[in-house]
């Protein structure tokens, strides 16, 4: 017998809008073969110039903050690998005003699938992936210089914090998302959070002052991507307030990020009236 026209979609395939919309995207970025290398050039550059701001530091100042070149190298690996992973999955929601200021958000209302879903997988920045190349291979190379003692535990420390740096990040840009309903067009100011943020997770956090120590170790918990994971794997003991066994607890800052990026974007979803169009 004939299949009925509007045949309802199989179990399991409610990703699969999701993905057709990404891999039009990806074949997209890679039309303009010159404009897409270029971009992927840039990324590199943004990449190398920011390691290369580090490398001055450390030649200048043997020791900054407990650690020296090699620790700045495995604090760097981890903060931008985690950094520009999340950017390539949540970063193009820095968007999100445009969207809003021309109405054209209006037609992710429509659909039936979840706006912060929709917009997520909306795009994905392959350009971005060079700058996370960068990160990838200073962690490597910071993961070889330094003493550190491998084992089942030093594995999975490892293992965690890669993942809840990348998702911290990617709350972080949620975050700041969901503030655009009430800000507009403040990008500049939220952006002192999610691009701030991952300039102060490359920071060893022992410099800061208390109440930067409890802002970028609490509310804002950066230090959890890199710092406190950085001086957990090269056995130190960690300035007051951040001591070194908290690297552990990075799953809880992941939840803490969420909660709140979750909460604002109700909020501001609920807040959002239309375009006026």
């Amino acid at each position: 017998m004939a299949e009925p026209p509007f045949a309802p979609a199989p179990a399991g395939s409610w990703c699969t809008p999701y993905a057709a919309v990404l891999a039009s995207r990806i074949r997209a970025q890679q039309t303009y073969r010159l404009s897409f290398a270029s971009e992927v050039f840039s990324a590199f550059l943004i990449g190398l110039v920011e390691f290369a701001e580090v490398w001055v530091i450390f030649h200048n100042v043997r020791v900054l903050g407990g650690l020296d070149l090699d620790g700045a190298l495995l604090l760097f690996g981890l903060s931008n690998t985690s950094f520009a992973l999340a950017q390539v999955l949540f970063g193009h929601l820095d968007s999100l005003p445009v969207l809003i200021r021309m109405g054209t958000i209006d037609a992710y209302y429509l659909r039936p699938q979840p706006l912060l879903l929709q917009l997520i997988t909306s795009d994905i920045s392959l350009r971005r992936l060079a700058r996370a190349s960068v990160a990838i291979v200073v962690l490597a190379l910071g993961l070889i210089r330094n003493d550190i003692c491998w084992g089942p535990d030093t594995s999975a420390l490892l293992a965690i914090t890669l993942t809840s740096g990348i998702a911290v990040f990617g709350g972080l840009f949620v975050c700041a998302a969901g503030a655009q309903f009430f800000l507009i067009d403040g990008s500049e100011l939220t952006n002192s959070f999610t691009y701030g943020g991952s300039f102060a997770a490359m920071q060893p956090a022992s410099v800061f002052p208390t109440p930067l120590k409890l802002l970028f170790g609490f509310a804002i918990p950066v230090s959890f991507t890199a710092y406190l994971p950085t001086i957990a794997l090269l056995d130190l003991p960690g300035p007051p307030l951040l001591p070194a066994w908290l690297a552990w607890l990075s799953p809880l800052a992941v939840i803490w990020v969420w909660l709140l990026a979750l909460g604002l974007w109700r909020i501001g979803t609920r807040h959002y009236q239309g375009g006026g169009g």
